[in-house]
């Protein structure tokens, strides 16, 4: 199965967080916070939302930073994935 964004949607998957601290202290997974940085799996086509025409600025392959606690995470064939607007990206990692 695939997703397909719709409008400003963008699917993003969450990269690794670290698992212990500069120090070697291992964190368990519910001490650890929700990773920022992302890589774009898949982007809608924009469109008119709320009355007002977006553009979409992000490509697939992208990586990026979005908002901690933005979006709707999803799992699809063993992998979590979350799908946030556009929007809610701050910015892009080159």
């Amino acid at each position: 199965m695939t997703i397909k964004p719709l409008l400003d949607r963008v699917v993003v998957k969450a990269e690794q967080t670290e698992e212990t601290t500069k120090s070697g202290i291992i964190l368990t997974a519910a001490s650890q916070e929700k990773p920022q940085f992302a890589t774009i799996v898949a982007v809608g086509p924009g469109g008119v939302v709320d009355g007002k025409e977006v553009t979409m600025y992000v490509k697939v392959g992208d990586k990026v930073i979005t908002s901690r606690y933005s979006g709707t995470d999803v799992k699809l064939d063993g992998e979590e994935y979350s799908i946030v607007r556009q929007s809610d990206i701050l910015a892009i990692v080159e």
